[in-house]
């Protein structure tokens, strides 16, 4: 019997080569190629064009008709937020995150809610009878809510069903299906014609068509290349879960995040109760986008004031510790920056977290070289609370104050925020929405704000919303050396 040849693919993006290397010739990416099994060619087909004989006519842009997306929501207002607003028709959503973090946990959750509070949409076909939902008997449609349907490939029915006495969702109609063939998978779609349809995860189903095991690189691809094919032609809004590596990365191809049409994240410490969800990529909404949850006996809580997440409660001010207001999505949250600063030995540490230790070198240089505070032969930690990741430049002036009061020992006041990017010449340039970050902070009772001059509020605007800000004194800086100036005369 001849031996299955083998060829070793990138698990970035794809790409084959004959033998290993430690650098993908197709992407350049150090060691991602891994051993595969090659796959028959398909048969050449009679007419190369054959294939182009049902493509649709070319039409010019001005006469396509484009209608707003209609959106279903889910019934949890946190997951329709990161989502634009709920699911689209026939969209493909990818979420990944870390093992046990309650990706099965929402998605059992929001598969509920749409399953009894939404009218259900009417398919043609036949009755809705063939699977049973949660730990129960076959039962024909009820007329209430969408058919929903849950594909398990890493759990039994049963296990299923437990989990969903666990969380309270008692007398679910969340049809549920233990398979991992994708082609039995299509065919039950096309049977029950589902509203969503939920596959937990892509890694554990294979294609018949293909040799390889479940979880390779040309099974997700396959796979996840069929099921975005038949929601696109069906209109059934499908969630593929994924697995992560443990770098945090999704696992698999990395065409799967450009095949779907939005990539969620979910993040959070299994030490905290709290978790995050945020959209790397979203065709219908907005990116950067985040949701909130707090994880209870119950299943996953929205939490509906985030930034009280992160914002530690002290009891009096105490040095080393800023406010900032950072943007993520459409969002303003209020984020509490901490920087402690202790003397050092030969070689002092910089050490970030939630923050970018790179530019939290440079603002130590440009704290030394434009304001005079020298840290040089200082020990500097600087943590954003509550686990959050702050990428945005907006950050860099709350840094530098927390990293002034912790090595001068003197606390900034009570009710105090600051938010703005600072240049390598000192100057501090302005945020993005600057006045829905200070509406923000009034509306939760900060009464001193420092900010970039050109995000001060105008008079105009002052004079026509009076009570957008009202009990927060706004100071606007040009500089750091100003912003110094102001922080010594609170």
């Amino acid at each position: 019997m001849a031996k299955d040849k083998t060829l070793y693919s990138c698990t970035e993006c794809g790409g084959t080569s004959p033998k290993w290397l430690g650098k993908c010739p197709s992407c350049g990416a150090w060691n991602t190629l891994i051993e595969s099994v090659a796959e028959a060619a398909a048969p050449a087909a009679k007419n190369r064009f054959a294939s182009l004989a049902a493509a649709q006519p070319v039409t010019t842009l001005a006469d396509i008709d484009a209608a707003d997306f209609e959106r279903l929501p889910t019934g949890l207002d946190e997951l329709d937020r990161v989502l634009g607003g709920g699911m689209v028709e026939g969209g493909v959503v990818l979420i990944g995150g870390d093992p046990g973090i309650g990706k099965s946990t929402l998605l059992l959750q929001a598969l509920h809610q749409l399953s009894l509070a939404v009218p259900r949409k009417s398919f043609a076909g036949p009755p809705q009878e063939r699977l049973a939902p949660l730990g129960g008997k076959p039962v024909q449609g009820t007329g209430r809510g969408q058919t929903v349907l849950y594909v398990t490939g890493e759990e039994s029915g049963a296990q299923v069903a437990l989990r969903s006495r666990r969380l309270g969702l008692n007398g679910s109609q969340v049809r549920v299906l233990a398979e991992i063939s994708v082609e039995k998978i299509l065919a039950t779609i096309e049977a029950e014609r589902p509203t969503v349809c939920v596959i937990d995860s892509i890694q554990t189903v294979y294609s018949e068509q293909l040799t390889s095991a479940p979880g390779s690189v040309a099974q997700v691809r396959e796979c996840a290349a069929q099921l975005t094919r038949t929601a696109k032609a069906t209109g059934v809004t499908v969630v593929l879960v994924g697995h992560v590596t443990k770098e945090g990365a999704l696992a698999g191809p990395r065409v799967l995040e450009h095949m779907v049409d939005t990539v969620l994240y979910f993040e959070g410490d299994t030490h905290s109760s709290f978790r995050l969800i945020r959209a790397i990529k979203n065709r219908f909404g907005a990116v950067n986008e985040i949701g909130v949850f707090a994880m209870t006996e119950k299943g996953l809580k929205g939490v509906s004031n985030p930034s009280a997440i992160f914002l530690s409660q002290h009891a009096e001010p105490v040095p080393g510790s800023c406010v900032m207001v950072t943007l993520e999505g459409t969002r303003p949250l209020l984020v509490e920056i901490q920087a402690l600063v202790d003397e050092g030995g030969p070689s002092p540490r910089r050490l970030s977290v939630g923050l970018d230790r790179d530019r939290l070198a440079m603002l130590l240089a440009v704290l030394h070289r434009h304001a005079g505070i020298a840290c040089m032969d200082q020990d500097v930690f600087v943590n954003a609370v509550g686990g959050v990741r702050i990428t945005e430049p907006a950050a860099d002036l709350a840094v530098m104050l927390a990293i002034t009061s912790s090595l001068r020992g003197r606390a900034l006041p009570k009710g105090f925020l600051a938010f703005g990017e600072v240049g390598l010449a000192g100057e501090v340039r302005p945020a993005p929405r600057g006045q829905d970050r200070l509406k923000e902070a009034a509306k939760l009772g900060f009464s001193v704000a420092v900010v970039p001059r050109a995000n001060a509020p105008k008079p105009s605007h002052l004079k026509a919303h009076p009570k957008d800000f009202e009990g927060l004194t706004i100071h606007p800086v040009d500089r750091i050396e100003e912003a110094m100036e102001v922080v010594r005369g609170l």
